[in-house]
């Protein structure tokens, strides 16, 4: 089974002409710049700004769920789920919101929570999530992630499911069901699936490569091979579309090519292996 998207939930207001080459000037220009950096994907950057925001105004709670989110990212885990716990505790309530928790911190520490191998918490939040806003596509799409991960497909099918009934135009929870159907041996339905995936985003590498492994496991091996080598095409450091055109080959009696494409994937990716 090959590694899923789970996505991040950030939807700040950055106010017009802030940049990082602005001057910040108090608590909200430090938080506004590193909103900044933070889009720009320097972490560290952002980080600093947001430590200053917080120094000049401790209860400016919002910046602790992006701070959260950038530690997140850079895998700093243990500071991200401090930062995400302290404004889900907090009293303070998010002036907008649709209710009176910071949903979107649920969802940044559910993700941390999964990143860090602890699935059960990550299900926990993004379920929190759900049951404060039923309509959070992500909330359900991101719970189906981690259940893929936990190999409980029927679950997962479900939550890709709703999160398509809320987002009909989500390639990643087509191609995510999609897997999960490949996983139980619904060879027709995965295909639908992923097919209608590849329509919404055809550079959809992992989408190439699910339908690859379905066609393999169908016999078909030309055209797993065909969508494999275009997974590959599309990103040639994507370990999984090598390890899984690998095992095509050598179902096929090819084991020198096997051999290359097992090579490529360890290198990319040393925890795969034959």
């Amino acid at each position: 089974m090959f590694k899923k998207f789970i996505l991040f939930a950030f939807v700040l207001l950055v106010y017009a002409g802030c940049n990082t080459t602005s001057k910040p000037q108090d608590a909200e220009s430090y938080y506004n710049r590193g909103v900044a950096y933070y889009n720009k994907g320097d972490y560290d950057n952002a980080i600093a700004d947001f430590n200053q925001t917080i120094n000049l105004d401790p209860q400016f709670f919002l910046v602790y769920y992006i701070r959260g989110t950038a530690y997140s990212r850079k895998g700093d885990y243990d500071k991200a789920l401090a930062d995400l716990s302290l404004l889900i505790n907090s009293d303070v309530k998010h002036v907008g919101a649709d209710v009176p928790e910071y949903i979107q911190a649920y969802i940044s520490r559910g993700i941390t929570y999964f990143l860090k191998k602890d699935p059960d918490r990550a299900i926990a939040d993004f379920t929190r999530a759900i049951s404060l806003n039923p309509k959070l596509a992500l909330a359900y799409y991101n719970r189906g992630v981690v259940y893929s991960e936990k190999r409980d497909y029927d679950k997962a099918i479900a939550d890709y499911t709703q999160s398509i009934s809320l987002n009909p135009k989500h390639a990643n929870s087509y191609g995510n069901r999609g897997a999960s159907y490949g996983e139980k041996g619904e060879y027709d339905k995965a295909l639908a699936d992923i097919n209608y995936a590849i329509n919404l985003n055809p550079k959809h590498v992992d989408a190439y490569t699910s339908r690859g492994e379905i066609y393999g496991k169908k016999g078909d091996y030309s055209k797993a091979i065909d969508d494999l080598t275009y997974a590959i095409s599309l990103n040639p450091k994507f370990a999984p579309a090598y390890h899984e055109r690998g095992k095509i080959y050598r179902k096929k009696g090819d084991e020198a090519r096997a051999r290359a494409d097992f090579d490529e994937a360890r290198r990319l990716d040393p925890s795969l292996t034959d």
